[in-house]
């Protein structure tokens, strides 16, 4: 079973389906690692690492795909890649989706943004005209042919333009043929219950930014509120960074690392790293 159809499996069945965000092959391993059935690309965690920028649309689709395709590679779970707006008009997207399925990846994330785009909790976003998006998500389906990939449409359009305007593109959007919607940032319960409650029949993403815009509810009321995704996309990239400001300020003042708190034993990095199987393969061919 291809990545695309073990994501459209977990898609029909009851459970809402937690998915932390990544930005790299490691953070990627580690989401497998604890037992995650699936993972998602972080624009905003790749464009970090990879420029030390903020999620402005600094990354360009070869930038991007070059990530993915290598995150995508490391593990064996199906792979959701953030791929901003699709990088232009539709003949781009189409590009875009169709590299997206020679990657193996299982689904994308496709908004209505205008470029350069934001992080969706940040201000000042602005979005395309609806009818130009919902081309833009129809050239995503043809463009994907026979392969399942699974297109997640997602409206920035709550910010600038309310949720009402944001409900309707949604629907527009389905109506072109995604298979998820995603409402990026509303604002309150209320607004998560609006949305659940105009799309009863249509898998639906909340979008969990600690510090962000949307209130951070549990994952069980999400899905009482009939949510089918909870995407977590900052989270460990939050954690990570905290952590390793603390480490690099203690060797600064310390001087050496002893008593650091939270420091990974290298016996169990090389297990995660697979050392030892990759030391064995080695041995083979010196014999």
């Amino acid at each position: 079973m291809s990545y695309c159809q073990q994501l459209r499996e977990l898609l029909i069945r009851p459970e809402i389906i937690v998915i932390p965000g990544v930005y790299d092959c490691l953070s990627a391993k580690l989401v497998e690692k604890a037992g995650f059935d699936v993972a998602a690309t972080s624009g905003f965690g790749i464009a970090a690492s990879t420029l030390g920028l903020p999620d402005y649309g600094f990354l360009t689709a070869t930038e991007m795909l070059y990530s993915v395709g290598r995150i995508a590679q490391s593990i064996n779970i199906p792979l959701i890649a953030d791929c901003d707006t699709g990088y232009g008009n539709a003949l781009n997207v189409m590009r875009t989706v169709k590299d997206a399925v020679q990657l193996g990846l299982a689904g994308v994330i496709l908004e209505d943004q205008e470029w350069p785009k934001k992080c969706g909790h940040f201000e000042g976003k602005r979005v395309i005209p609806m009818i130009e998006h919902a081309g833009k998500i129809r050239a995503a389906v043809e463009a994907r042919g026979d392969s399942g990939l699974v297109i997640i449409a997602r409206t920035d359009a709550r910010a600038p333009l309310g949720l009402e305007e944001a409900i309707a593109r949604g629907q527009s959007y389905i109506n072109a043929g995604a298979d998820v919607l995603f409402v990026e940032a509303p604002q309150s319960v209320g607004e998560l219950q609006t949305i659940a409650a105009a799309f009863p029949d249509v898998p639906l993403v909340a979008n969990i930014v600690e510090g962000g815009k949307t209130p951070e509810i549990s994952v069980a009321e999400l899905q009482k509120l009939g949510f089918k995704i909870v995407f977590f996309p900052l989270t460990a990239l939050m954690a990570v960074t905290e952590v390793m400001n603390a480490c690099f300020r203690h060797l600064k003042a310390q001087e050496n690392t002893v008593n650091f708190p939270g420091l990974m034993n290298f016996r169990d990095f090389q297990e995660l790293m697979d050392v030892p199987q990759y030391l064995q393969i080695e041995k083979q061919y010196q014999e």
